[in-house]
C-alpha cells in the first residue's frame, strides 16, 4: 500500500494484499490499454501482480511474460482478452486454481465461466479498474 506523507511516497508492507497474486492476462505496455492501467493501479495498491502478454515487456516494476508460467499462490486471474483469444488459456487458468477470475469489459465468456464455476473458481463479470477505485477488490 503506498501512503502520502508529507509529499513523499512511502511503501507500507501490507501482508494481506501482498498475498492476494493477482495475474492479469493480455497485459499491455500500452498506456491507453485498461490492463496497462490494471498492473499499475494493482502495484500502487500493494497488490503483488504477474503478467501476460503478446510480447515480453515490462509495465511498471513487472514483467510482462509470454509463456505460461505455473504460479501456486494465484488469487485472481483478471482477464483482458476477447473470448476467442481465451480459449488457449483455459486449462492453464484452471491449473493455476485461483479463487475468481475477473471478466473485464470486452471479455465476458459463459464458456470459460461455467468452467471455472465447475472447478470451484468464482467467475466475476466486473472491470478490475472500478472494483480497486471503490474498495472492492
Amino acid at each position: 500500500m503506498y501512503v502520502a506523507n508529507t509529499g513523499v511516497t512511502i511503501k507500507i508492507f501490507d501482508p494481506l494484499m501482498e498475498n492476494k497474486h493477482t495475474l492479469v492476462l493480455g497485459a499491455s505496455d500500452n498506456p491507453s490499454r485498461y490492463s496497462y492501467l490494471a498492473v499499475n493501479r494493482l502495484r500502487a495498491k500493494g497488490y503483488r501482480v504477474s503478467a501476460i502478454g503478446k510480447r515480453k515487456t515490462k509495465v511498471s516494476d513487472v514483467t510482462v511474460d509470454t509463456e505460461k508460467k505455473y504460479m501456486e499462490d494465484i488469487d485472481t486471474v483478471s482477464i483482458y482478452l476477447n473470448r476467442e483469444n481465451q480459449k488457449e488459456y483455459y486449462n492453464y487458468i484452471l491449473s493455476l486454481k485461483p479463487r475468481r477470475i475477473i471478466f473485464n469489459p470486452g471479455a465476458e465468456n459463459p464458456e470459460l465461466a461455467a468452467l471455472a464455476a465447475d472447478n470451484g473458481i468464482r467467475p466475476v463479470e466486473a472491470c478490475t479498474l472500478v472494483l480497486l477505485s471503490t474498495g472492492q477488490y
